[in-house]
């Protein structure tokens, strides 16, 4: 696990629980989370993340996956989802690199489990216009009749949708959880430097703020 936040307001409707899967072979130039690529960080076990999770559920409006790859850790994942199945009627997002066909088989053994995918590798040189999307070649797949909720993000991208979540770790550091707009890092970094703030950014983010 890379990390675990709520609520994530950015990625979904309504205030979710946020997970973030670690390790990635896609690595898809611009990437915004770079730092989840590396699988050999951030292990736990799967005991440890349920129990982490399970007291976010009953205030959450669903759980989004994201990573990472989390079609990477198959077993995982499976295990998660059908333990947010037996604990909350809210809906499953899950965010791949992947193609559907390329996570076919997946879904076949574990009907149910998601109710929106968002499928397709981040392409930097392509256009940003559709909502809750890194580039527009990203596709939503509605798989069940709850994740109809996701509809709404079939759309153009919209100023309100330039929203980002911020967090705080225990040492002040900051990150991210949402989709932003190519340049965003930069306009962020500017306007700290010129308040006096001493910058310093993580790789990942840092390739997006050139």
């Amino acid at each position: 696990m890379s990390r675990l936040h709520f609520p994530v307001t950015a990625l979904g409707p309504g205030q979710r629980v946020g997970l973030w899967f670690q390790g990635c072979s896609l690595r898809c130039p611009g990437c915004i989370s770079v730092d989840t690529w590396d699988a050999s960080l951030g292990g736990t076990t799967i005991a440890e993340l349920l129990g982490a999770i399970e007291p976010l559920v009953p205030d959450a409006s669903g759980l989004t996956v994201s990573g990472g790859e989390p079609f990477e850790q198959p077993a995982a994942l499976a295990e998660v989802l059908r333990f947010w199945r037996r604990r909350s009627a809210a809906s499953i997002l899950v965010f791949t690199g992947y193609e559907i066909e390329d996570v076919a088989p997946w879904l076949g053994r574990n009907p149910g489990l998601v109710d929106g995918l968002m499928t397709g590798p981040y392409r930097s040189g392509l256009g940003q216009t559709i909502a809750m999307r890194g580039s527009d070649n990203q596709r939503l797949h509605k798989l069940t009749p709850l994740g109809q909720e996701f509809g709404a993000f079939d759309r153009p991208l919209t100023p309100a949708d330039r929203t980002l979540d911020v967090m705080f770790d225990e040492d002040g550091s900051a990150w991210f959880a949402g989709i932003p707009a190519r340049g965003d890092f930069a306009r962020l970094r500017r306007a700290l430097s010129a308040a006096g703030h001493d910058v310093q950014m993580s790789d990942s983010i840092r390739s997006l703020a050139q």
